[in-house]
């Protein structure tokens, strides 16, 4: 047997075997020392360095190599430089005999002769150089060409497979840490997170909402949203969710929610579609429990109302004491029996009318400092500002403060006429505190133009600097001096009159402070010119 035919036999053999073993080699760096390896024992070389193309840098970066020493190893060649730069240029392969005789060699092996390199292609796309040198002239012929191309062929192909595996095990690495960052936040928020899909029904549930309906996930997920939670229908949440399956747009809204242990629970949901591409695919809920916020809030205001007794406290006092006087007044004029009939009757109507004054004034101060639940009932806003001003009256004159009130005739609104009232008081002893004595109030109430109503209190006091109208609504926020204030005036009246789907805000004013509560026709229990009749009869008694 020839060299020749033995050299193919051993090919033939190398090829075979390696066949299997870079089929199941996906550890790039073992593959190019494998590739390595049967060079040396199908070829017999000394050396052998594989350099793979850099596209983004156009240069050829060493991945394995033997017989080179370090820094050889380490150079990094341009494309079309040196012998593999001009193989990885012409993606052809070249045989230099004779390296004495070339200008552009550059240096590999000490004392090198001779060099042969094939390029590296997968698909006709080169993906690196094959180099073999010799310090022999003359080391390597023609007839290595083939064989080596075929071997070069082989290397390539395993080569860019292993860089796809590794590719793709990246890729997978990143997306399995990022599901688990995902499930971590998921399950480490404080919020209640599930999905439905577009039949509604639930596909996942996290472990705060286990907690919060009192159900381990694996007694919910499978099963129909609105067949495990039939109460979920009576609260309209079942509209919301297809609400958002028909149009694809997110939706919120708030509710009290009774949950399966029988707890009452106050809500904020919101609700956004899933989408797998541009399908949608199904619903993302996302609960936050407020039932401890509320009962906070509550407490909160219940302790700002206190306070504003307190501060009514000398003027109602005060307002008490004048029916007080006519009443003893009266009582001793009756007492001495010489009166006639009719200044009897008299006398005896200005102590009942006087009496009503006084349960006026203490129910409504009563009425207001009482604690008790939110209730709803459909109320005439401009009959809360006529109470408000009743209990605070005697602040108003004390300061010699006019007010002016302008009321439109006005739809009901759906709210707690004590909460509303607490914001009035808010409002109106601010204006007082501002304009620090004489000064004026101007109250003004109209119809919006979506159809719902809107108060405005305005002063003409030195009004809200630019720098801090932002800040008025924030939480212990105040302008006032220590001891005189919370700072939680303005932040709980915007949120009792968000309770009621309404809005607090700070108007641009020409001079003076001016804020408007408003609350749109979505808050209003009815509509129409029968509403506006009957609240200006109410208006009118």
């Amino acid at each position: 047997m020839t060299s020749n035919e033995n050299q193919r036999e051993k090919l033939l053999q190398a090829l075979l075997d390696i066949d299997r073993e870079f089929a199941s080699t996906i550890d790039l760096e073992e593959l190019l020392n494998r590739i390595l390896q049967v060079s040396r024992e199908v070829f017999g070389f000394d050396n052998a360095i594989i350099r793979l193309l850099d596209p983004d840098a156009s240069v050829l970066v060493t991945a394995a190599s033997y017989g080179y020493e370090e820094a050889a190893a380490n150079v990094r060649i341009p494309l079309g430089e040196g012998v593999m730069g001009a193989v990885a240029q012409t993606e052809k392969p070249l045989l230099v005999n004779d390296l004495t005789a070339q200008n552009y060699y550059i240096p590999g092996i000490n004392d090198a002769r001779s060099e042969l390199a094939v390029p590296l292609l997968v698909n006709e796309t080169l993906i690196g150089v094959y180099n073999v040198e010799s310090t022999r002239p003359h080391a390597f012929s023609t007839a290595d060409i083939p064989p080596l191309m075929i071997l070069a062929g082989q290397a390539a192909v395993a080569i860019e497979n292993a860089r796809l595996y590794s590719d793709l095990r990246l890729v997978s690495d990143r997306n399995r840490s990022l599901h688990q960052l995902n499930q971590r936040i998921v399950e480490s928020a404080g919020l209640g997170i599930y999905t439905v899909d577009t039949d509604l029904v639930i596909t996942s549930w996290n472990s705060q909402m286990e907690k919060f309906a009192g159900l381990p996930r694996d007694e919910v997920i499978g099963q129909k949203l609105f067949k495990r939670f039939p109460t979920l229908r009576d609260e309209g949440f079942e509209d919301a969710v297809r609400q958002v399956l028909r149009d694809g747009s997110p939706g919120k809204l708030r509710l009290a929610h009774r949950n399966v242990l029988g707890e009452l629970r106050f809500q904020k949901r919101r609700l956004a579609p899933l989408r797998d591409g541009g399908e949608l695919t199904g619903v993302l809920i996302i609960v936050e429990d407020i039932t401890e916020f509320r009962r906070l809030l509550d407490q909160t205001v219940q302790s700002e109302k206190l306070v504003e007794v307190g501060r009514l406290a000398s003027g109602i006092a005060h307002e008490i004491n004048n029916p007080l006087a006519v009443i003893a007044y009266a009582v001793q004029l009756l007492q001495r029996d010489n009166s006639s009939l009719d200044e009897r009757q008299e006398l005896l109507d200005r102590i009942a009318s006087e009496t009503e004054r006084l349960k006026t004034l203490t129910g409504g101060l009563l009425s207001f400092s009482r604690r008790g639940e939110t209730r709803l009932r459909c109320i005439d806003l401009n009959n809360v500002i006529r109470e408000v001003l009743l209990l605070i009256r005697y602040e108003l004159d004390k300061h010699v403060i006019q007010v002016h009130e302008n009321y439109a005739p006005l739809p009901l609104v759906q709210a707690d006429s004590n909460k509303l009232k607490q914001v009035f008081i808010n409002l109106f002893l601010n204006s007082a505190h501002a304009l620090k004595g004489k000064g004026r109030i101007d109250i003004v109430t109209r119809r919006t133009k979506d159809g719902g109503v809107e108060a405005v209190i305005s002063d003409d006091g030195p009004g809200v600097p630019a720098d801090l109208q932002e800040k008025v609504f924030e939480p212990f926020f105040t302008t006032k001096r220590e001891g005189e204030g919370t700072g939680l005036g303005l932040y709980l009246c915007r949120n009792i009159v968000s309770e009621f789907q309404g809005e607090l805000n700070l108007l641009d004013s020409a001079a003076g402070a001016a804020f408007s509560i408003s609350f749109p026709s979505e808050a209003l229990p009815m509509a129409g010119e029968a509403v506006v009749n009957a609240a200006a009869k109410m208006g009118s008694k």
